[in-house]
């Protein structure tokens, strides 16, 4: 626990000296599409569909000032804005999208229904003074369709739901929401009436402004009320929040920049309290469980404050930045409305409110248009999760796969790649390479030692040593590499007491010594359930991930392992299960001093497993979240991680009973291996072992491979 502790100090770090790393960054528009998953083009439409049934109009209500209608219009294959459109009875000035948060309907934005105070109702307030305005339905926060009754409801909100589905194919919700904004934008400006256009948000839905105004230069003016803010905390909120790598490059400062010299209005209003996820429950004898934890809360003043002195450098040539509020109001000042107004090329004055409307339908439940939305977004995920495996085909199209000469051209690349866009790179290890070791363990056959490793400051490797005492003066002996899984120690390799670790391990660490390897297990941080997840939340927007800190830790613990002089450095094997097993994916792929590899009770079709909404054993109905890695499905499924391990040794370890998936799944994606291995002329360098049990080392085969591979004769 004191390594995740060291880990979560050097990411606090990280985090505090972002905004200054950023100082002399050029905000860049293309990166900021990117991380947000915007990389497909937009369905073209002439106007949005009008809303109705066989028994109701789709016009939902009128006053004297404007009328409202429901619409629906295309954004992306499959997915659609759903929403209230309201048209001025006059011409319209200009042409407004607003955003309410994820919590509110377009209803209560137009004051057609309970739950905002009438300064807040900003479609009314735009209607009412001739703008037409769009209110698009964003995904709320609620857990009601979040789960497949076939398998397991889940206490996730929608937003998390989608979100965990959405990150491994490289989009993000945030993103999509703003594409439905954009698509708006795109009807508009074909229009035939050229209008001053400007989108305004609150809570949830003024970070979609901000990144629609940011990326849209046809946005003349835009509201963002109660979420302008650091960005450095945005760990502590829920798991849909942070953008993989944000903080490297674009802080709210450096997204408002890109607004310039347009005009950008902050609002310093209350930010809806979110308290964490619905709480699990039993419902219908199904367990809601699995979210993440998360909160928001109202910005304080002075960090908006900070945060809107930084982005004033972007306006100095040129654009409006105004800051309006003061942290403790409601959203719609006076103020900032009039702010916004003049953005949009209008007189600052506004009309006062006039009647509300009244809805016009009866029986409309706005649940049942969020369940349309969140459906549509699933479907969305679940198709680029099918196609994933045609998108890694098109993103390895460049190597070749047929001769290990080609394959070692092309590796440098995509190993790169994997490292950098997806993992995450940390720079080279900073501390002198000086261990320190206690002999811990005396067994006929071995000794063992604790060894602490340095890396960066307050991050070091720590593992157990087994060194076989029939060593001979000046011998180099293969090394075998035993990683644990979670929440598990090194120890529990070696001499695991309890019946559980046992019953996993089998103590094959020990076993392996007394067959004359030398043995090193080392402690990876994925122990403390929460306490090492939030490492990742931290890590993330920073473009990083708990297995940088893992690579860092094993290339370090090499260096050291290599310098040994009983260690012959050119037969270290690697062998690990579970969480142990997808350290075996991820480490050797890119460290290739790794001489040969055994993935054991964890190897997959990866994509499938981190995102299915159908299979049991998914992790999107686990808390595991940790799972998240950005862009993988359409670069890097387990199939390419051992094209990046060959030519070595390459061997799956598979329990026909273990719960982390079924052979069909692992087969499947096994098979593309041995393809591979066959056609590169070294169908002999892989394996598969599949045996009768569940998810435990079962070292049969896979203990002939390391003897074989690692050219130490069996006993």
């Amino acid at each position: 626990m004191e390594m995740v502790a060291g880990i979560d100090r050097y990411l606090m770090r990280a985090l505090a000296a972002a905004p200054a790393a950023r100082a002399n960054v050029q905000p860049d528009r293309a990166e900021l599409r990117r991380i947000l998953g915007i990389v497909e083009p937009r369905l073209k439409f002439d106007a949005p569909t009008l809303v109705a049934t066989l028994g109701g109009s789709a016009v939902v209500a009128s006053t004297p000032t404007f009328q409202v209608t429901a619409v629906r219009w295309p954004v992306l294959p499959g997915v659609e804005g759903d929403g209230l459109l309201l048209a001025p009875r006059t011409a319209a000035k200009a042409r407004v999208v607003i955003l309410p948060d994820a919590d509110s309907t377009p209803e209560q934005m137009a004051g057609l229904a309970p739950g905002l105070p009438e300064p807040s109702q900003l479609a009314r307030r735009f209607a009412e003074n001739g703008l037409e305005v769009l209110v698009p339905v964003l995904i709320n926060r609620s857990d009601t369709w979040s789960g497949n009754p076939a398998v397991r409801m889940t206490n996730q909100p929608h937003r998390e739901w989608l979100h965990r589905q959405l990150v491994p194919v490289g989009r993000h919700l945030l993103g999509i929401e703003v594409q439905k904004v954009l698509a708006a934008v795109d009807w508009w400006s074909g229009a035939s009436a050229k209008l001053p256009i400007g989108v305004a948000g609150y809570g949830e839905g003024a970070l979609v402004a901000l990144m629609a105004g940011a990326l849209d230069e046809r946005i003349s003016s835009v509201l963002v009320s109660g979420a302008f803010a650091p960005r450095e905390e945005v760990w502590r909120q829920p798991i849909y929040r942070p953008i993989w790598g944000q903080l490297k490059s674009l802080g709210d400062a450096e997204i408002a920049g890109l607004i310039a010299p347009r005009t950008l209005v902050v609002e310093a209003a209350v930010h809806p309290k979110v308290d964490g996820p619905p709480p699990a429950r039993t419902e219908n004898e199904m367990l809601r469980r699995g979210a993440a934890p998360g909160l928001i809360g109202t910005p304080p003043l002075a960090e908006v404050e900070r945060e809107f002195a930084r982005a004033k450098r972007f306006f100095t040539s040129g654009g409006t930045l105004t800051l309006k509020g003061n942290g403790t109001s409601e959203p719609g000042s006076k103020e900032a409305l009039e702010a916004f107004h003049v953005g949009l090329r209008l007189p600052a004055a506004m009309s006062a409110a006039s009647a509300a409307p009244k809805d016009q339908r009866t029986g409309f439940d706005p649940q049942l248009r969020q369940k349309q939305q969140v459906s549509q977004l699933v479907e969305y995920a679940q198709r680029l999760v099918r196609e994933s495996d045609s998108a890694r085909a098109a993103y390895w199209k460049q190597a070749d796969m047929k001769s290990v000469a080609g394959l070692t051209k092309a590796a440098p690349f995509y190993r790169q790649q994997l490292w950098e866009e997806v993992l995450g790179k940390l720079p080279p290890p900073t501390l002198p390479l000086v261990a320190e070791t206690r002999q811990v363990y005396d067994r006929p056959k071995f000794k063992g030692y604790e060894v602490v490793i340095p890396v960066w400051e307050d991050v070091y490797a720590y593992g157990v040593l087994l060194v076989p005492k029939d060593l001979k003066p000046g011998e180099r002996r293969p090394v075998v590499v035993t990683q644990h899984g979670l929440n598990s120690r090194p120890q529990d390799t070696v001499d695991g007491q309890d019946a559980k670790q046992f019953n996993y391990y089998h103590n094959y660490a020990a076993a392996l010594a007394e067959r004359g390897f030398i043995v090193y297990s080392p402690q990876n941080p994925y122990i403390g359930d929460e306490q090492f997840r939030v490492l990742l939340r931290k890590a993330n927007p920073l473009k990083l991930s708990l297995f940088s800190f893992i690579i860092g830790q094993h290339d370090r613990m090499l260096d050291w392992l290599s310098a040994l002089p009983f260690v012959d450095p050119q037969r270290i094997g690697f062998y690990g299960l579970s969480y142990g097993g997808k350290t075996a994916m991820r480490v050797p792929s890119l460290l290739d001093r790794y001489a040969a590899v055994i993935c054991s009770g964890d190897f997959n079709e990866w994509i499938w497993k981190v995102t299915s909404v159908t299979a049991p054993f998914s992790y999107m109905f686990t808390p595991e979240y940790d799972m998240l890695e950005w862009n993988l499905g359409n670069t890097f499924n387990y199939a390419e991680m051992s094209a990046l391990i060959a030519p070595r040794p390459f061997m799956v370890e598979r329990g026909h009973d273990d719960g982390v998936g079924i052979d069909e799944w692992v087969s499947y994606e096994y098979a593309k291996v041995r393809r591979m291995y066959a056609k590169l002329g070294l169908p002999d360098k892989t394996e598969i072992e599949y045996f009768n049990g569940g998810h435990m080392i079962h070292s049969a085969g896979t203990f002939d491979f390391l003897h074989r591979h690692l050219k130490w004769p069996k006993p």
